[in-house]
This record gives C-alpha cells, sequence and structure tokens, in this order.
C-alpha cells in the first residue's frame, strides 16, 4: 500500500464516521478455555495459543507466557501503526525493528509483598530504523506512532476495565 491509497482509504472512513459515528464503535474479543497443566487455550478467530504460567510464579514454562503476549502486542502494534504512519507522512522505511522490554516483581503475583505491585513496574518499547529521514521526520514519525498505537495507549492511559461473572451454558 503506498500513502496515496491509505490515504483514499483513511479518508473514505473517516467521512463515514463523521457522517456515523456509531459506524466507528467496534469491540475486540479474545476467547479462551482453561486447560491442563494450569493454561488456557486462548481462540482469538486468527491463530490458537496455549498461555500458561511463567516458571517465576511456578509454571512449566511451556505455554506462552500472558506478560509475553502483552508486550508482543504492543510490539505487533507499534509496529503496523509505525508502518502506517510512515506510509502516510511518505517516509521511506528500508528495515525497522521493534523491542519491548517489560520489568516484572514477582513477589507481587506471589502475595509477598502489598507495596509491590502485581504486573509491570515499567515498560519500554525501543525502535531502531534504517531510514534517510530527518531527525525532526523520525520525531513525528515516532510521536504519531506512539500516539496512534492503540496498545500503547491502553498502558499508558488505562481505559475503564471490570470483571464479570457469565452463566455456565448447558
Amino acid at each position: 500500500m503506498n500513502a496515496e491509497d491509505l490515504r483514499s482509504a483513511q479518508k473514505a472512513l473517516r467521512e463515514r464516521y463523521r457522517e456515523m459515528p456509531s459506524a466507528a464503535l467496534v469491540t475486540l474479543h479474545a476467547q479462551g478455555r482453561i486447560g491442563e497443566d494450569i493454561s488456557c487455550r486462548l481462540e482469538t478467530g486468527k491463530a490458537r495459543t496455549v498461555a500458561g504460567m511463567h516458571p517465576g510464579v511456578g509454571g512449566s514454562g511451556q505455554g506462552a507466557c500472558p506478560g509475553d503476549m502483552l508486550l508482543e502486542a504492543l510490539v505487533a502494534c507499534a509496529g503496523v501503526t509505525l508502518n502506517a504512519a510512515a506510509t502516510a507522512l511518505g517516509i521511506e522505511l528500508r528495515g525497522a525493528s521493534i523491542r519491548a522490554e517489560g520489568d516484572l516483581d514477582f513477589r507481587g503475583a506471589l502475595g509477598l509483598s502489598k507495596e509491590i505491585p502485581v504486573g509491570f513496574q515499567d515498560i519500554r518499547l525501543e525502535f531502531t530504523l534504517d531510514t534517510d529521514a530527518s531527525e525532526e521526520q523520525v520525531a513525528t514519525l515516532l510521536r504519531r506512532t506512539e500516539s496512534f498505537c492503540v496498545v500503547s495507549q491502553a498502558l499508558a492511559r488505562p481505559p475503564a476495565f471490570t470483571v464479570t461473572r457469565g452463566q455456565v451454558s448447558a
């Protein structure tokens, strides 16, 4: 896809969403079922993955670690957004790699200290770009990527979050 194709596709969507804001609202979903060896089989509609507990909290390490999956989702979203933003800005990327790292203290997950949070304490996202773009263009590209990456925005500004109990179907 080139910049003109992307602008054209997004222009039509912008017009549609201005005319009918409800068309812009979508609900993404993921679904899973618990499995053997303290695992959860994910069914996203695109791929099947078995997630398990990290060895640092007593898991076997054979399933995909949900913490890793969160970082992978961040990298995937940031990579797609970077590519789209570069296309829209007319910035040629000969290559780009994206790396996410997150720091966890498993004492929180194991309930050893109320002062230590459960989950990530710090997350870092790094881009390595192969481009002739100026520093100003790269700065704009990274700003747009951060601003429009759905996963980074969900981490930076957490949405409302609720937990409910569904009914077992017969």
